[in-house]
């Protein structure tokens, strides 16, 4: 009983802190878009290209972050799902770390070289899915909107500050006590990596910003952007979302040998590469690259799961729209498979 409760703990502990992630990720968003009139936003959807290329730096980051900031710009209806596409096939998640420490040279250029492929596979996406670019939601309230009445700057001016705290909205009490929270959580390291690398750090950097943000921010910009769009609309079903595939995830865990699995004919694990890489979730994904650091997998398997694969990334776009996260794995499956394919079969 206390075995199964740790691990329940551990399976929430991580949804919260994907979904505090994506949260204040999107508060931020909201922030910046507000302070700027939009300035920002219509320059990064200006270009196909330019999106395509940013996505995939986004993805190339190591861990699932940078996808989980792609997630919010595409449900925020910034870049389009061609660049979610890109983001998703240069990511590997937190692959990526046990790659780099157990086969440095071979990171030094498959990283980049998916983040090449992402920004190819993205514009073909839009190409031949042109009524896909446009994002598309399973929730209405997913535009970044600025009304014209609101001043150009989302704060209160210092001097007032004080005043909206006497006494502060239910909303803004609300949201300023479960963001330090979530601080208080990452720096006690009771969510979060346990040790202070630089994705503890980052999760920090971005839960105090938007610490500061629920503190300052006018009662109009709270109500209307914060907790109306981000907090209402969309962090309910991110975390349940997120806390449901993470259990199922946790739960098969249990019942599959995946690295059994994988040892058998090379075309057949070939697919198992594929299959296994529409879980979304890093932890499958470990054994491909420790046989392969071990020398007993092709590189052509790897690559193909690297490709198909985005560990947790893909999560917030299942909450956000189940159509696009599975009409983006199945493209990266297919380009996936394609590209592991045609390595295997040159013998590589």
């Amino acid at each position: 009983m206390h075995e199964i409760l740790h691990h329940g703990w551990d399976v929430a502990g991580h949804a919260m802190m994907i979904t505090g992630f994506v949260a204040v990720m999107m508060v931020v968003i909201e922030y910046v878009n507000v302070l700027s009139r939009g300035v920002w936003m219509r320059a990064l959807a200006a270009g196909r290209f330019r999106q395509y290329v940013l996505a995939a730096v986004l993805g190339a980051v190591p861990g699932c972050l940078g996808a989980f900031v792609a997630v919010s710009l595409y449900a925020h209806r910034r870049i389009t799902l061609g660049a979610v596409v890109a983001t998703m096939i240069a990511t590997m998640g937190d692959a990526t770390f046990v790659l780099i420490a157990m086969s440095p040279l071979t990171s030094l250029w498959l990283i980049p070289a998916l983040a090449a492929l992402g920004v190819l596979g993205g514009w073909l996406t839009d190409l031949a899915l042109p009524r896909y670019a446009t994002p598309a939601s399973d929730c209405e309230p997913c535009e970044l909107p600025v009304h014209e009445h609101e001043p150009h700057r989302a704060w209160v001016p210092f001097g007032k500050l004080a005043s909206q705290w006497r006494p502060p909205s239910p909303h803004r009490a609300i949201l300023t006590v479960v963001v330090a929270a979530f601080v208080l959580a990452l720096v006690l390291g009771k969510i979060g990596p346990g040790e202070w690398d630089w994705i503890r750090i980052t999760l920090l950097v971005v839960a105090v910003f938007g610490l500061f943000i629920a503190l300052t921010v006018s009662d109009h910009f709270l109500d209307d952007h914060l907790w109306t769009h981000v907090l209402r609309a969309h962090v309910p079903r991110i975390f349940l979302w997120t806390l449901g595939a993470l259990a199922a995830i946790h739960l098969a865990d249990h019942f599959v040998d995946v690295e059994g699995f994988v040892q058998g004919n090379k075309w057949i694990v070939l697919v198992a590469a594929v299959v296994v890489g529409l879980i979304p979730d890093s932890g499958p994904h470990m054994i491909f690259v420790t046989l392969f650091a071990g020398g007993k997998l092709p590189l052509s398997i790897l690559v193909s799961n690297s490709i198909t694969q985005d560990g947790h990334g893909a999560i917030p776009l299942l909450a956000h729209s189940r159509r696009d996260f599975f009409v983006v794995k199945l493209i990266n499956a297919l380009i996936g498979g394609a590209v592991g394919a045609g390595m295997l079969a040159a013998g590589w």
